[in-house]
């Protein structure tokens, strides 16, 4: 059963990373998010276009997909404590990976750090609270996303290798996170190194 279990995960994870929030929340407002703003299906151009309540319901709502489509394996799958584990880990990198290249847009989507949020917080909460703490002190000390979200990514294998060690799936992941949040981050890198990136003003 265990390759019809690794397919089940990462079907069913992929499809509930694919939902675009974002696509979804703007469309009641009449707005196509793909084409206003940064022009990016995500919660930070939603809030930006259409407030902080729209925001911040398509910023849970990304969260949750990536919560659900990692925990629910935690839950039923796995003969022991290591593959249930592995299960969880495809399902949140499965989300991702939806998130980011939505078979519903075209295979377009936005940068995955909400959805990596909510799959941390099944997998490894502690090193989760780090990362916001880290994402939280960033962001009040720039008001740009895009940086406090490029330092919660270095901080999770930092965190992981501080909790579980270097040994562990967990440290392995917090490494792939991070590079897959950095490397979906390079257009503001881009636009940071000319002085052009969005802010949030004071």
């Amino acid at each position: 059963m265990l390759i019809p279990n690794i397919l089940l995960v990462l079907i069913v994870g992929y499809l509930l990373g694919s939902i675009s929030f974002a696509v979804l929340v703007a469309r009641t407002q009449g707005v196509d998010i793909l084409k206003v703003g940064s022009g990016n299906p995500g919660a930070t151009n939603v809030k930006r276009v259409l407030g902080s309540r729209l925001g911040n319901a398509v910023f849970f709502l990304d969260v949750l997909k990536g919560f659900i489509a990692t925990g629910w394996p935690l839950l039923f799958l796995g003969a022991n404590e290591g593959e249930t584990l592995a299960f969880g880990v495809l399902g949140l990198i499965a989300a991702i990976a939806g998130h980011s290249f939505s078979c519903f847009l075209n295979f377009r989507g936005g940068k995955g750090v909400a959805t990596t949020m909510g799959g941390l917080a099944a997998l490894m909460p502690p090193v989760l609270l780090v990362g916001l703490l880290v994402w939280v002190i960033v962001f009040y000390a720039t008001r740009i996303v895009a940086i406090a979200s490029i330092c919660f990514s270095i901080s999770l294998p930092l965190g992981a290798f501080l909790k579980y060690g270097a040994g562990d799936l967990r440290f392995a992941l917090g490494l792939l996170l991070a590079l897959l949040i950095i490397v979906r981050h390079r257009s503001n890198i881009q636009r940071l190194l000319k002085g052009e990136e969005n802010s949030f003003k004071k």
